[in-house]
């Protein structure tokens, strides 16, 4: 590996020394120790990477943060929101090339960087160096280490390098020897980043309300040969053929294909998959915090799955990356250790056989120095500045808890099978025409009904429903139903309805079927490694309404056994109480 860089050079500049004392410190200029530092971002994704190098100067009065959008991406509307939302101070592009700085840090070599005054440390974009643009830069160079954009008149560009692995290191000095010289291993922040929030995996599974469901993250880049641009319906598709209770999906869209499309557009090409219970994280930190609760994940050859290989996660591939993927790197290697996806069934075999240390080799091809690079990184990036280091603790901001997740389906296709008091029930997201959905068939065939949350989904859905519910709001209302009185009310607003039920508790329901008493059904917690889950009761509903409807002479009370995916519940069936009755909604 190379030595470690030499003294910064100026370039923009000349030989003109390099002027302190741009920035306040405590108020006042101070010219032996005040700098200012320029984070200059083309677009989203380069601006996600240099906001986790933050702590880097976090705390440190001495030094003066400025931002500055560098003009020429197709995706840089992005990067201006996030950084408006975030306050940061912004000066415009044309301000910072007149504007001597102390030291700037980009994450692109693209733009006209080399106009700017003051050394330029430059950091990877992404992970791992895998692919090369045909339309932009030099053929078969990797994106980020082609020597036309990192050497400019003969001079490098960069004072530093800042790179995640010494393999990266001899790339480079492949294609550049003068820019490779500059160059050294700091290791990647942001994969520090997922690894110091790992403690956080069930806070964020929580909030993705996962439940005892698997979490399954589709990893989409951006292009033509991304996940998302070659199996558009995929999202879609295994929302509607994984069964609900058994997983919940993810989608992490990268920065760039979100800044072209834009929330909204994306919102409707995959609103079907988002009806059926589909979470589109948002593509800075979000995505990060899923990957971590993630237990599977579906990719193409974008740098995300390399994240998810460094977590241990089992990863299938939906596609390569044809032309754009170089043979030999860290994602061509990882690709062709993992299996590839052709049907849904595909996932559960993938984490049955699952071995982390076949990803996670993988994935070291890209990642050195993991859990150091904050601490290499100020080392550099200090002497840049000719400063002393702060002595204060040095560690990667934990990723944020998700926002909510996007809801479960309203309206579900139930297939369940009846023997005797056992139940099993597999639920799907319904269609939207209920004339779609097959009726009850009798207690010796998989039995078919429709199940609705009558006060979330469309009347015409509630309207040919066999199995109809609410669930409690949870909070005070100044004219709520009791349970029985809404279930009176249902049974007269929908003729024909076969079963009216209202979620009183996660573990508890009352329920009755047409001419039948009202029924109260508590729920079992199933423990496994310690852990308590609990279906979601609307699954147990179903599981006693196809109970209801193949043994409608049996009493109460009783106890059913009831399948919802891969665990088996007890449920306590008996008459519902003066009280349970009163409940609220």
């Amino acid at each position: 590996m190379p030595s470690p860089p030499p003294e910064p050079v100026r370039h923009g500049g000349g030989d003109a020394p390099r002027p302190a004392g741009h920035a306040l410190a405590g108020g006042r200029r101070t010219a032996d120790t005040a700098r200012t530092v320029l984070f200059a971002a083309r677009s989203a994704v380069a601006l996600h990477r240099l906001l986790d190098t933050l702590p880097v100067f976090a705390g440190d009065h001495r030094i003066t943060r400025v931002f500055s959008l560098v003009p020429g991406s197709d995706f840089s509307t992005d990067a201006l929101a996030a950084l408006e939302a975030a306050g940061a101070r912004t000066v415009p592009w044309s301000e910072a090339l007149g504007t001597p700085y102390d030291l700037t840090l980009a994450a692109s070599p693209k733009g006209d960087l080399h106009r700017l005054r003051g050394p330029l440390a430059l950091l990877p974009h992404g992970a791992g160096f895998n692919k090369s643009l045909p339309s932009d830069g030099s053929p078969r160079a990797a994106s980020g280490l082609d020597a036309a954009y990192l050497v400019r008149g003969g001079t490098p560009l960069a004072a530093l390098h800042a790179l995640a692995h010494p393999g990266q290191i001899d790339r480079l000095a492949a294609r550049s020897p003068a820019a490779a010289a500059r160059a050294t291993v700091v290791g990647d922040p942001t994969l520090d980043r997922l690894l110091a929030s790992r403690g956080l995996r069930d806070r964020y599974r929580a909030a993705l309300g996962t439940g005892g469901r698997r979490l399954i993250a589709l990893t989409s880049t951006w292009g033509p040969r991304s996940l998302l641009a070659r199996h558009p319906g995929l999202p879609a598709r295994l929302a509607r053929e994984l069964p609900l209770d058994e997983y919940r999906l993810a989608l992490l869209i990268h920065p760039n294909a979100h800044s072209d499309a834009g929330h909204h557009e994306l919102t409707e090409r995959l609103a079907p998959a988002l009806a059926a219970g589909l979470t589109m994280a948002s593509p800075y930190e979000e995505w990060a915090s899923v990957l971590v609760a993630a237990d599977a994940v579906l990719c193409d050859h974008g740098s995300t799955a390399l994240y998810a290989a460094a977590l241990g996660r089992p990863l299938l591939s939906v596609c390569d990356g044809g032309a754009e993927l170089i043979p030999g790197t860290p994602m061509d290697r990882l690709l062709a250790a993992v299996p590839v996806f052709d049907k849904p069934h595909d996932i559960a075999d993938a984490i049955r056989g699952h071995r982390a240390e076949r990803v996670t080799e993988a994935a070291a091809a890209a990642f050195a120095e993991q859990g150091n690079a904050l601490p290499r990184l100020r080392a550099r990036l200090y002497a840049c500045l000719d400063l002393t280091p702060p002595g204060t603790p040095l560690a990667p901001r934990l990723l944020p808890v998700p926002r909510a997740a996007a809801p479960l389906p309203t309206a579900c296709a139930v297939r369940t099978r009846v023997h005797g008091t056992a139940v099993s029930v597999v639920r799907h997201p319904a269609a939207d025409d209920p004339e779609d959905h097959p009726g009850d068939d009798g207690p010796d065939a998989p039995a078919g009904h429709l199940a609705v949350e009558e006060d979330a989904a469309g009347a015409h859905l509630a309207q040919g429903a066999a199995l109809l519910f609410r669930r409690a709001r949870g909070g005070p209302d100044d004219a709520a139903w009791t349970a029985a009185g809404w279930i009176d009310e249902a049974f007269a607003a929908y003729p024909g309805r076969r079963t009216v039920a209202a979620v009183l508790a996660p573990s508890l329901s009352v329920l009755r079927r047409r001419g039948g008493p009202l029924l109260a059904a508590r729920t079992e917690p199933y423990e496994e490694a310690g852990r308590i889950v609990r279906p979601d009761q609307a699954a147990v509903l179903s599981a006693l309404h196809a109970w209801l409807t193949a043994t409608p002479d049996a009493a109460a009370p009783t106890t059913l056994t009831c399948t919802v995916g891969e665990r088996t519940y007890r449920v306590q069936v008996a008459e519902a109480t003066e009280e349970q009755a009163r409940r609220e909604l």
